[in-house]
């Protein structure tokens, strides 16, 4: 069986094939097309569609924005200027907690206690014992102002700072709080480092030779 040179030139030159390379790698674009052939045409007048997808992401600036202007809309002449205030220390940590009437809300340094404590629910527990104890936990927003330390020792500073600032609502406060201890000043702290020992009791370690 023999096969003619020009009976395989006419079959190719049946064949034809069209591609269109894009000039714009980094975009993704879509043909839409009526008819169900794949051939595409180099001149064609229908423009591809373009996908594009744009996503925002919140920032925490923003929301932290809000509190401050929250607080300070709350707290006109500032902390010192509410007639609810109270002070708490503990260790190298100080605080300063203001309670208004609300329902619930602790912000702390214009921060969600949540969001500020790492979600810590020790520390949290902290910060809401006296109000717990009172049954106050719905009946008053906290707002506090608090630096030096750690997260452990304002927290414990924030707990002394609400139960002083209860005793402004009422005197009669003070009986419960006095029971559970959330009145007395916790003055422990760090001992010093001792000249010649390695910590403040901690020596090293004795070499007979």
């Amino acid at each position: 069986m023999s096969i003619s040179i020009s009976s395989l030139a006419s079959s190719l030159s049946s064949l034809s094939f069209s591609s269109q390379i894009s000039q714009k790698p980094n975009t993704l674009s879509f043909s839409r097309s009526k008819s169900p052939s794949l051939s595409l045409t180099p001149h064609s007048n229908k423009q591809p569609l373009t996908l594009r997808v744009t996503a925002t992401v919140a920032s925490p600036e923003a929301t932290s924005t809000d509190l401050k202007k929250l607080v300070k809309s709350r707290l006109p002449g500032g902390f010192a200027a509410q007639p609810v205030h109270g002070t708490g220390r503990r260790k190298c940590a100080i605080a300063r907690v203001v309670l208004q009437e609300g329902t619930g809300k602790v912000i702390i340094n214009y921060r969600d206690a949540k969001e500020y404590l790492q979600g810590n629910p020790l520390w949290l527990q902290y910060v809401k014992v006296p109000l717990v104890t009172l049954g106050y936990e719905s009946s008053y927003d906290v707002f506090v102002k608090a630096h030096g330390g750690g997260l452990s020792g304002q927290a414990q500073a924030i707990s002394l700072g609400v139960a002083r600032a209860l005793l402004k609502v009422s005197q009669n406060h003070r009986i419960p709080l006095k029971r559970q201890g959330l009145l007395t000043r916790d003055s422990r702290i760090v001992e010093r480092k001792k000249v010649g020992l390695k910590k403040a009791r901690k020596a090293p370690q004795f070499s007979k030779r």
